[in-house]
């Protein structure tokens, strides 16, 4: 190992001459680089081998090439690049095709090797590493498109990067993202061969040496890519996605045709095709205006869009009545609602729209829960009060299990301070499941709080106890602490403490509230808070380090603490405490008795 170490140290002594040579480094520097160095070679030369220690090793390498070129831009000396700079990039691509040899499974290693390539502009080697990453990592359809989007954009050869695909398409013959991104890579290389001939013919040169097909202008690659893959890939997604690509090349109107009457074609019922059929109209007659238009003209052209988009919606509504449907009709509606306008005649014109289209879909029993929270909050946006109350009636009939509609509904009626807030409570407790209520219970508590008397309140919070899951009533038992303190006093809160305290489950904050309310007396008694302390251990003392130590700072702070209870506190403690919870307990410990915490 000795050996090798040496050999390699002895190989870079010609660079390391040179850099002191030209003045870019001292010799204490290159005495320093070479201790490093050896202690760099002789980690990645051991029998096991750790893939840090080559990352380590290419980062240092790096960071050196990075120093280099900022002292050549300092001096201004530009020379003897072939003798220093090379020399480290050969040997940081060695170190590379050895981690990725022994790692070959690690995608990160690979890409960071890409990087590094791009990065110095070594064309030669990245196309080396690409082919032998997808020869291992051929089933990741990623790195086949960033080899082949290297081969277009960089070295600007469509014929490598079109092989690339089809070798990709072998191995995933179904990927539609392959296919997009063929299907843009022969488009775009059809443009590219447009302006070239363009060019030429502006500069009047003979073209019969060059060979432009008109098929290949024409995008007629591309429209074999899509017949191929539509063919392979169903699904109204892809279709819009290739259409999309194709509208960003202007030479592309037949193509885009024959894709649009392949999707009204094979995907009429699907709610896709209706929302882009509708949308589109947004797009289509929108003609540069001859002459400086108005405002005015200008917000009655977007309306005439908009009703243009909206009988569209309307046909496909008839067409394919589905919820999803609606749904792409709703968004639609609320998409152009919430868009910014100056004229209140248009924002007016766009929230009767949205409201009508929501009934509709109402009357259709098609409306999903999701756009009834959509509606109802629109509606109170709108200062439609009334109208929300119905609406929100008509999404608990429907929806008579779900927790967050009849919270909904609930708000709407004690925002309006209706008188029948108690009746629909009642109704919602009846109808959900058991489980989950917790939200309605803690609505319905807040707003007992400050409507109804103590004794009602009292009455409620028992009521929850009992009607919700042991796991619900942690949150409610504290709720109740909290209320019966600020309004009954420290009594009555410590009778409800030891009343709470028999059954579980128990939360910490339960706890630590009550030690806090007995904190704020102004006889606050050390015998009351050992007892909060003591049972709160009971239920958390095995998993919580911070309740031991405040234990054991308030028997040192306290005027009635007994500094002696701390030794057996700690000993217990450290009984009591699981795994690495002990060693964070002494480190704790440690520093409050220095004073550090």
């Amino acid at each position: 190992m000795a050996e090798r170490v040496e050999q390699r140290l002895e190989d870079r002594i010609p660079e390391l001459e040179q850099l002191e040579r030209v003045g870019l480094f001292t010799r204490k520097e290159i005495r320093a680089v070479l201790r490093k160095a050896s202690a760099l070679e002789y980690k990645i030369q051991r029998r096991a081998l750790r893939k840090e220690d080559f990352i380590n090793y290419i980062q240092y390498e790096v960071n050196l090439l990075e120093l280099i070129k900022k002292r050549r831009a300092r001096i201004g000396y530009p020379f003897k690049k072939d003798e220093i700079e090379y020399s480290i990039l050969h040997r940081v691509h060695s170190l590379f095709n050895r981690a990725t040899g022994k790692w070959k499974d690690d995608v990160q290693l690979w890409l960071s090797h890409v990087a590094f390539c791009k990065q110095w502009n070594a064309k030669h080697q990245l196309s080396k590493v690409f082919s032998t990453m997808l020869a291992i990592h051929s089933n990741k359809p990623a790195l086949w498109i960033m080899a082949a989007k290297w081969e277009m954009e960089t070295r600007l050869s469509s014929e490598s990067a079109r092989h690339l695909f089809l070798r990709a398409l072998r191995f995933h013959p179904e990927c539609p993202k392959l296919y997009q991104e063929y299907f843009r890579m022969e488009l775009m290389h059809a443009e590219k061969q447009r302006k070239e001939k363009k060019e030429f013919e502006q500069a009047k040169m003979d073209l019969g040496e060059f060979n432009y097909s008109e098929e290949i202008l024409n995008g007629e690659m591309a429209r074999i890519v899509y017949r191929d893959a539509s063919q392979k890939i169903k699904g109204v997604e892809f279709q819009l996605a290739v259409l999309s690509i194709a509208k960003l090349f202007d030479f592309t109107q037949d193509l885009q045709k024959e894709i649009l009457e392949s999707l009204q074609a094979r995907y009429a019922d699907d709610p896709l095709t209706w929302d882009y059929m509708a949308r589109r109209e947004l797009e289509l007659g929108s003609l540069a205006p001859t002459e400086q238009t108005t405002k005015q003209k200008k917000v009655s052209e977007m309306a005439q869009r908009e009703e243009r988009c909206c009988a569209v919606f309307d046909e496909a509504v008839r067409a394919v009545p589905t919820e999803d449907m609606w749904k792409c009709y709703i968004t639609f509606c609320l998409e152009r609602y919430n868009r910014k306008t100056n004229s209140a005649e248009l924002k007016q014109k766009r929230l009767e729209r949205t409201l009508s289209v929501f009934s509709k879909a109402h009357e259709s029993n098609l409306l999903s829960e999701a756009l009834y929270k959509q509606w109802l909050q629109l509606l109170l946006d709108s200062n439609l009060s009334e109208k929300a109350v119905e609406v929100a009636e008509a999404a608990t009939r429907h929806f008579s299990q779900s927790v967050e509609i009849w919270q909904m509904r609930l708000r709407v009626l004690i925002q309006l301070k209706r008188e029948d807030v108690t009746q629909c409570f009642e109704e919602a407790i009846k109808h959900v499941k058991s489980k989950g209520t917790l939200p309605l219970w803690t609505l319905w508590v807040e707003w007992s709080e400050g409507t109804n008397s103590k004794e009602d309140t009292e009455a409620l919070y028992q009521r929850s106890l009992h009607a919700t899951t042991p796991a619900e009533t942690v949150t409610m038992k504290e709720m109740y602490l909290d209320w019966t303190y600020r309004n009954c006093g420290y009594k009555k809160v410590k009778r409800l403490f030891t009343s709470l305290c028999e059954n579980r489950p128990f939360s910490l904050d339960f706890f630590r509230k009550m030690i806090q309310i007995e904190k704020e007396q102004e006889s606050c008694k050390m015998l009351h808070l050992r007892e909060y302390y003591e049972r709160a251990l009971r239920e958390f003392g095995s998993t919580n380090t911070d309740l031991w130590l405040d234990y054991i700072k308030e028997e040192l702070s306290h005027p009635q603490g007994k500094p002696e209870n701390c030794g057996s506190i700690h000993w217990r403690a450290m009984k009591m405490l699981q795994g690495d919870l002990v060693e964070d307990f002494v480190s704790k410990y440690t520093l409050l008795q220095t004073g550090h915490l």
